[in-house]
Formats: structure tokens, sequence, C-alpha cells
């Protein structure tokens, strides 16, 4: 999952737009959209990074991150 320049561009310039002549309905729509797909595309990005990193304990074991929240969030029931 990721998101695109293009989608970042219509972001930066919803931004603008919305600071220098306010936005329509359907345009504040399409911001929150793309707003929140480029945040879930940043938590993928992190949660990747994350499940990629090994922590060594002063025992000397070793266990990975994405391991262990997978194990946690599985506990919780999420």
């Amino acid at each position: 999952m990721g998101i695109d320049e293009k989608k970042i561009a219509r972001i930066n310039e919803l931004y603008r737009r919305s600071k220098a002549e306010g936005l329509t309905d359907a345009e504040k729509q399409e911001q929150k959209l793309l707003r929140l797909e480029y945040v879930e595309a940043i938590r993928a990005n992190l949660r990747s990074q994350l499940d990629n990193i090994d922590i060594e304990e002063k025992d000397g074991s070793i266990y990975n991150l994405g391991e262990k929240y997978d194990i946690e969030r599985k506990r919780k029931g999420n």
C-alpha cells in the first residue's frame, strides 16, 4: 500500500486552496479522504519497518518486534 506523488500533490493543492479561497463541500470531502489514505500509508510503512526489527535482550535472546506485536494483539483480541 502506498500513496503516489499525484495524490500528495493534490493534498497540497487542496491545502493551499483551503487557506487562500476555501473549498467546496466536495473538495473538503476529497481532502478528508486523501488525508486518511495518506495516514494509512504512513502507518503501513511504519508497521512494515517495525516488523523487520529484531531486539536482542541482555540475556542474549532475540525477538522480532513484528512477531511480539502480533502475539500481544491476538491476546487483546484485536
